[in-house]
């Protein structure tokens, strides 16, 4: 589990390679695997700065409910075995929650293509708290914002690219 920080904003980045999957069916076997909240503490991440060369990936979390507890935004890079997987992030942030928009940003390693995945953590615990049925019971989202449905999207649906420069990526909540 990440070790919490006593401040308003947690940055972690992280670039292991971690084989493993995780299936894609059933929404109770997924969120129950989700691992938005799992792993050692790396490194801190570079901060976002102005330079024309630096990969900025500037995220925006809309439809949070309510201000009061942290966002947590999970950066994945471009590889199925490692979406979603635990250990398989390559940087997170766990920003305080304001409402109606959160706001954070990432320094990545390279321009490249990548997935989002992200949660409100409204009670703060640093866990995506789930129903006794394993339904999701704190707000959710995928960068793409693919279509609600059964069980977790496929990283081809929330993928994107980059480029050097800011790229904006704009991440709507869902909440059960």
């Amino acid at each position: 589990m990440a070790v919490a920080l006593d401040m308003e904003s947690e940055i972690e980045m992280d670039t292991r390679v971690t084989r493993g999957t995780l299936p894609r069916s059933g929404l109770l076997a997924a969120v129950c695997c989700l691992p938005l909240f799992a792993g050692a503490a790396p490194p801190p991440a570079p901060a976002c700065n102005d330079s024309a060369e630096q990969v900025r990936l500037r995220v925006r979390v809309a439809g949070v409910s309510e201000a009061g507890g942290n966002v947590t935004i999970t950066v994945y890079p471009d590889e199925s075995d490692r979406f979603l997987a635990k250990g398989g992030k390559l940087a997170r942030q766990r920003v305080a929650a304001v409402s109606p928009t959160t706001t954070a940003c990432f320094a990545l390693p390279a321009a490249g293509t990548y997935a989002i995945a992200v949660y409100h953590d409204a009670n703060d615990d640093h866990d995506f708290n789930r129903s006794f049925v394993g339904m999701p019971s704190e707000g959710f989202g995928f960068s793409g914002n693919p279509k609600s449905r059964l069980g977790l999207p496929e990283l081809k649906e929330v993928r994107f690219d980059t480029r050097p420069g800011d790229n904006p990526v704009e991440i709507r909540l869902t909440y059960p």
